[in-house]
C-alpha cells in the first residue's frame, strides 16, 4: 500500500505551499487527534483559477475542479500541521461552500471535486462526511471554498 504522499506523485499533482492566511485566523487548528483546517480557496502559486457565480460565470464541471484545488490547499496545510500524511487516520468530515446563482442547485456534483481528490489520496481513508452549501458570495469571489477535519495518529 502506497502512503498519501506516494500516491500525489502518482497522480502527477505537486503538493502546494500552504496558502496563507487572507485574514485573522490560522491555516490548521488542533484539538486532541482532529485537524481543523481553514476554509481553502482555489489559489494556484498566489493566483486565483476563477472567480464568480457557479452557473453563471463559471461552469458547474470548472467548478469542480477549483473544488479539487481547494481540497489539495487543505492537504497542504493538514501536511504541514501533521508532518506526514500517512499519520492521516481519515478525513471525518468535508464542508464545499459554492457561490451560486439563483437558479443553480448542483452544489453536491461541485463539492465532488474535492472529495474524489481525498479518495485518490488517501484512498478509503479519504471516505467522509459532507455538506455541499449553496451561497451568495464567497471571499475574493472565488466560486468554491472547502474545509476538512481530519483524525489524525
Amino acid at each position: 500500500m502506497s502512503t498519501p504522499e506516494e500516491r500525489i506523485r502518482e497522480l502527477g499533482i505537486e503538493l502546494p505551499e500552504v496558502v496563507p492566511p487572507v485574514a485573522s485566523y490560522v491555516p490548521t487548528a488542533r484539538t486532541g487527534s482532529l485537524v481543523y483546517t481553514s476554509g481553502q480557496v482555489p489559489l494556484v502559486k498566489g493566483e486565483l483559477g476563477a472567480t464568480g457565480k457557479v452557473g453563471a460565470e463559471i461552469s458547474a464541471e470548472e467548478a469542480a475542479k477549483q473544488a479539487r484545488i481547494c481540497a489539495l490547499n487543505c492537504v497542504a496545510a493538514l501536511k504541514a500541521e501533521v508532518g506526514e500524511l500517512s499519520r492521516v487516520v481519515r478525513i471525518v468530515k468535508v464542508v464545499g461552500f459554492v457561490a451560486s446563482a439563483p437558479d443553480f442547485h448542483g452544489q453536491p456534483q461541485v463539492i465532488n471535486g474535492a472529495s474524489d481528490l481525498l479518495a485518490e489520496v488517501f484512498g478509503d481513508a479519504g471516505r467522509h462526511a459532507r455538506s455541499a452549501v449553496g451561497v451568495a458570495v464567497l471571499p475574493l469571489d472565488v466560486p468554491v471554498e472547502v474545509e476538512l477535519i481530519a483524525e489524525v495518529g
